[in-house]
């Protein structure tokens, strides 16, 4: 019996799928792999989603017209139960498009290797309760999540970004951090442009070299416990 297929959605070539796939295959999960372009409005044959990131707002339009495709496509996800993991922009634009709020430039942006804490909530999420209370996780981002749908459910938290994590329905997850990039991502940083938002980029990266062993075990868990989502929908 064939294993589930998941539609993984790139919305910038910059922010691609990175060690989500190989994981996947591990897991006996097949991947369509969409560029934003060419996202449908409706999951169709797949038995889950996967929204990428990108740095674009999620109701950027005008520059980026597929996006109103694919906040269609969150809203069918969570109105049929079909699993959805939205990560920075996808949790952003899954948010967006059942009434949530994002800030652009809120001027609390987070790089490098961040902790995140679980909420209460989160301890008993089918997703994140799999997860330590506090695990290190990739994060490059200035703009965030700020006021939650209705009926979402607020799992996970960081001292700069308090919505690191929600719930919607029974089966959509948006995440504010990046369990597909691991700390060699990094290097693909611009030392100018981190340096304007605050951050050392070597300092970073010495930081993400101890703690990725750590971020990558919750990270892969992360993962593990969505496609046991899938399988069970």
């Amino acid at each position: 019996m064939p294993g589930p297929l998941l539609l993984v959605v790139v919305n910038d070539p910059d922010s691609g799928p990175g060690r989500l796939l190989p994981w996947l295959e591990d897991l006996g999960v097949a991947a369509d792999v969409a560029e934003g372009h060419d996202v449908p409005s409706t999951p169709d044959r797949h038995d889950g989603v996967v929204l990428l990131g990108g740095g674009l707002m999620p109701d950027d339009d005008a520059a980026h017209p597929w996006l109103p495709r694919e906040r269609d496509l969150a809203r069918r996800c969570v109105g049929t139960g079909t699993p959805l993991l939205g990560v920075c922009l996808g949790g952003q634009l899954l948010s967006l498009a059942h009434g949530g709020t994002v800030v652009a430039d809120s001027g609390r942006p987070e790089r490098g290797l961040v902790t995140v804490t679980r909420t209460a909530d989160g301890a008993h999420d089918p997703v994140l309760g799999r997860l330590p209370e506090q695990f290190p996780a990739m994060q490059n981002h200035r703009d965030e999540m700020t006021d939650l749908p209705p009926g979402a459910v607020h799992l996970a938290t960081s001292t700069t970004c308090p919505v690191q994590a929600f719930r919607l329905g029974t089966a959509a997850w948006g995440l504010q951090f990046h369990p597909e990039a691991g700390a060699e991502r990094m290097a693909r940083w611009d030392t100018h442009r981190v340096a304007a938002d605050g951050f050392d980029l070597a300092a970073l990266r010495r930081a993400g070299e101890t703690r990725e062993p750590a971020s990558r075990a919750a990270a892969r868990s992360l993962v593990e416990a969505f496609v046991d989502v899938v399988r069970a929908a």
